[in-house]
């Protein structure tokens, strides 16, 4: 059987997995052999122009290390300060510098010169992220004829936010020397479709643009989930029954509204807490009935315009509880810190209200999470953003426009009104959905795509997805 090869930006630490994605990858490395290639986390005076090879918890991970000026460039620059926003569509966010380019490009070109050293020719190669977008262009230079697959764990952009990006032109290209393109949702298919389709106009800076063949690349959406059943295990389990019972104590009778984010301003966490200062405002007979609190640990810090969300919501939710807060009951808390998977669990089984209203997401996982760890017999109600990717696949949650505060904050008072039967109901067909799309059998046929050879009949999938596009 092929070798599996994993390359993301980063690889994994030693100890538990921090999250479903990371249990599946490593599940997929332990069934399948393999290793796992990425960047070690260190930066030095110089690139590695080999990987070092160590043994991570029994799995084979292979690094590099990146040189300061070239991680600012590739990292912090192109990629999540042009890629990160325009593929969220907040093109006022993005900051351009052109020698940042330069240095994804170069960045990526490390990579691939190291991991091409490390392959075998029927190894099959699986690329994560936006990160590394042109790594299989730079694999391909170094006569590497594997069959390469990328996923793309964010949203894919529009034409019109495609096209701001310096560059996407190139960055198409190098998606089309892939052999499988994955994406979260529809939407995604159908707007990278839009591009392939109709390529972009010539502009002033590229004036004459070559048309981009995908027909050898083929795009499948694979909506990714999480497991629903050992976030089920997990909200039963000591460490989760230890956080409800702090939380009870410090509740008492009032019902948790209750949202899990990274500080990121994807996730419209200034909009979300407005919606809810709306609802105390129009809905006076749940003041000291309910209380909401924000889990929301610090992301990518360093950049300015995730310091300009940090400030902005520090600043409404100053402004809530100065409005509402009484001596004896306080609104909202708001923690900037992570919790682990265990005590996450706890409080989403607490939670009556799952308030997941991100103004642009792939997928969202917190929403396949919080509904894992419902108690089937009494279950929250999900309230979930139609602009996450999750949406597509889980209708029974009550969809909200989140840059809408008044539908948001109709939405978590239709929740908290909700009778137990209605809510049975949707926790049923919410958790079939997220069975359905587990992390587990994502990895699995992603890999069947991934591993046909050419020729061979596809395998069996419910989802969208184009064989060619010229």
């Amino acid at each position: 059987m092929s070798r599996i090869v994993i390359v993301s930006n980063r690889t994994p630490a030693k100890g538990p997995a921090a999250g479903g994605l990371a249990v599946a990858l490593k599940k997929v490395l332990a069934e399948r052999q393999g290793f796992w290639f990425g960047w070690s986390g260190k930066l030095t005076d110089s690139p590695s122009p080999t990987a070092q090879i160590q043994d991570v918890d029994g799995l084979s991970v292979a690094q590099i290390d990146l040189t300061r000026d070239d991680h600012q460039a590739y990292y912090s620059g192109f990629a999540n300060s042009i890629l990160w926003p325009s593929f969220h569509l907040r093109l006022d966010l993005t900051t351009i510098e052109s020698h940042w380019y330069e240095g994804y490009r170069r960045v990526n070109a490390q990579f691939a010169a190291a991991l091409a050293k490390l392959l075998r020719p029927d190894d099959i190669i699986w690329v994560h992220d936006y990160h590394l977008i042109p790594l299989a262009t730079e694999l391909r230079r170094l006569g590497v004829r594997n069959r390469i697959g990328f996923y793309l764990h964010i949203p894919f952009p529009t034409p019109d936010a495609l096209y701001a990006i310096p560059h996407h032109t190139d960055l198409m290209r190098d998606l089309s020397h892939y052999d499988l393109v994955g994406m979260q949702a529809k939407r995604d298919i159908a707007a990278f479709m839009e591009f392939a389709e109709h390529q972009a106009p010539p502009t002033f800076a590229s004036s004459a643009n070559h048309h981009v063949d995908f027909s050898r690349t083929e795009i499948v959406a694979f909506p990714i989930g999480s497991d629903p059943d050992a976030f089920a295990s997990l909200s039963v389990s000591p460490a989760a029954q230890k956080m409800i019972t702090r939380m009870r104590r410090s509740l008492g009778d009032q019902q948790l509204i209750l949202g899990v984010d990274r500080l990121d301003y994807s996730k419209g966490l200034p909009q979300r807490v407005e919606a809810y200062e709306k609802f105390l405002a129009h809905n006076a007979s749940f003041r000291r009935g309910v209380h909401f609190l924000q889990v929301a640990p610090p992301s990518r810090d360093t950049i300015k315009e995730y310091q300009a969300t940090s400030e902005t919501l520090d600043a409404v939710c100053g402004r809530v509880m100065g409005k509402f807060a009484e001596p004896d009951w306080q609104p909202l808390t708001y923690v900037k810190r992570a919790y682990g998977q265990p005590s996450l669990a706890g409080l989403y089984r607490l939670a009556r209200v799952g308030l997941i209203t991100p103004l642009r997401d792939g997928m969202n996982l917190v929403a396949h999470e919080y509904i894992g760890s419902q108690n089937p017999e009494d279950p929250g109600v999900l309230i979930l953003s139609r602009f996450a990717g999750a949406a597509e696949i889980f209708p029974a949650a009550l969809q909200v426009n989140p840059f809408d505060t008044d539908e948001s904050a109709e939405a978590i008072r239709v929740a908290l009104e909700m009778g137990l039967e209605e809510r049975r109901a949707r926790y049923e067909a919410l958790m079939a959905a997220a069975r359905k799309h587990n992390v587990g059998d994502w990895a699995e046929e992603f890999l069947a795509h991934l591993s046909r050879k050419p020729g061979d009949s596809a395998p069996q999938h419910d989802h969208i997805y184009l064989n060619s596009v010229a």
